[in-house]
């Protein structure tokens, strides 16, 4: 019966990395709650995810930082016993563009997350932040205790800010929050159904659905934004984890949150794969997996753009027990089926 799951409210829950946990959720016990204003994402995600679950997961189309409307979702489900909390705007370039937008939305609707959740008595927070609070780091790869530097994106500032604001509140008296802060790296690939998969909205700001929309001959030709960085082939370096690895270190977050083994009242997680990858090898790998021929220049840097960054993920796996099982060319072939998957339609 579905009403003896524990309940996960999960915010962006149709988004990219959203909806691929809310399918590992369901199929690890859990109720998954989506809360989704779907400006960044599509309708179709939630159809593909019934389709993996053969059940439709109860769906709230509210913005998450009205107040009100978030309020009512948590009147509308009692019982949720933790958070996920996805809902932000993600692309640095676009926060370089749009910086007022990215504070409004990704500060703004994690503050009214921390207001509404105690008055329904949720405890449990397992916030969606990334690498990008460490800025230009001076040493690689990074861990948990690597300083956080001025970020080089005002996007990368909100994630800063949103731990910092959870630091602040985690510490107030009374405070009965316990949060685990998992710091993304760079998410690809799709699920093994290709039933979900990255939908960017227009022009993708990411490197791989850039990659499979150019071998599909939507986009005429890939630009690798630099190569004159200081990386063994000139191009940036980053670390690619499977989506679908990455939304099951989320399960392990809340069942670590919902059993009260956490250490600290916020506890920090690097998720990567403790690799890095230069675009190039991204770009050859991928046609290697795909069995498609590339078009692509290399144009001037992009602003915002750190020249590397990858992780070491030994905290996770040692304290979380979590660890990647998919290799670049296992999600860059996750991503193309999911390409032609959407061709196909």
């Amino acid at each position: 019966m579905t009403s003896q799951r524990t309940k996960i409210l999960v915010t962006g829950g149709a988004g990219y990395i959203g909806s691929h946990a809310v399918v590992e959720l369901y199929q690890a016990g859990y109720q998954p709650v989506i809360v989704d204003n779907f400006s960044n994402s599509e309708e179709s995600a939630l159809a593909g995810i019934e389709s993996i679950l053969g059940v439709a997961v109860p769906t709230h189309r509210i913005d998450c930082a009205d107040e009100t409307a978030l309020r009512g979702v948590f009147e509308a489900e009692p019982n949720i016993a933790g958070v996920i909390h996805f809902a932000a705007f993600k692309a640095v370039g676009e926060s370089v563009q749009k910086p007022l937008a990215y504070f409004q939305n990704n500060v703004g609707s994690l503050l009214t997350l921390l207001a509404v959740m105690p008055e329904f008595g949720v405890e449990n927070l397992v916030f969606s932040s990334s690498c990008t609070v460490y800025g230009i780091p001076d040493a690689l790869p990074v861990t948990e205790a690597t300083p956080t530097k001025p970020a080089s994106s005002p996007y990368g500032r909100t994630k800063q800010m949103c731990e910092e604001i959870i630091h602040d509140v985690s510490g107030a008296p009374n405070n009965k929050l316990r949060t685990i802060l998992l710091r993304y790296f760079n998410p690809i690939g799709a699920h093994e159904s290709a039933k979900i998969g990255e939908l960017p909205l227009g022009v993708p700001n990411n490197l791989v659905p850039f990659i499979t929309q150019t071998a599909a001959g939507i986009r005429e030709k890939l630009t690798i934004f630099g190569n004159d960085y200081d990386t063994p082939d000139g191009t940036n370096i980053r670390d690619y984890i499977h989506v679908v690895d990455l939304a099951k270190a989320h399960i392990v977050a809340v069942q670590r949150l919902l059993d009260h083994k956490a250490d600290e009242i916020v506890e920090t997680f690097n998720v990567g794969t403790g690799n890095g990858n230069t675009v190039l090898e991204v770009v050859q790998t991928f046609e290697k997996a795909s069995g498609q021929k590339l078009n692509y220049v290399i144009g001037p840097r992009r602003p915002g753009d750190v020249p590397a960054i990858y992780a070491d993920a030994t905290k996770a796996e040692q304290v979380l027990g979590f660890k990647t099982e998919s290799s670049l060319a296992d999600s860059l072939a996750s991503a193309w089926k999911w390409q032609e998957q959407l061709r196909n339609k």
